[in-house]
């Protein structure tokens, strides 16, 4: 390339360059996406778990409980030995749907991406001021 370049020819490489930093940022915000999407499958898949797992426990908690129900009027020590068999159950059947519900209310798809995209918002907002506070 000649070293003066005309208008016109200056305005086609800018405008090139332009375009380029704009794909690459594209793309490094899709990527960014795409990573946060993994991490949200990945997310509700534990939530999944969590809830399974919850779901047995309540299950064995109430069958203990109505084997407490039946036992209730035999002899003496059996009582509490299912009693508490049936409270761990249950106690824990709740904590872990209580730990689901507090994930299942968490608000995290893309939520990287939206903070970078705002980011890079606000700096192009702070360049055009600049260049009006210049003029």
């Amino acid at each position: 390339m000649p070293e003066s370049q005309g208008p016109a020819q200056r305005l086609f490489t800018a405008a090139r360059r332009l375009l380029g930093s704009l794909l690459a940022t594209g793309e490094t915000r899709l990527r960014l996406a795409v990573v946060e999407l993994e991490e949200e499958r990945v997310r509700l898949v534990g939530l999944l778990l969590i809830v399974g797992l919850s779901l047995i426990l309540l299950m064995l908690g109430i069958g203990v409980l109505t084997t407490l129900v039946i036992v209730a009027f035999w002899d003496s020590y059996r009582l509490t030995a299912i009693g508490v068999s049936a409270g761990v159950l249950l106690g824990g059947g709740l904590l872990l749907a209580l730990r689901a519900l507090q994930l299942a209310k968490r608000r995290t798809l893309l939520a990287s991406t939206l903070k970078h995209l705002a980011t890079d918002r606000e700096l192009v907002e702070q360049d055009r001021r600049e260049e009006r506070h210049e003029r």
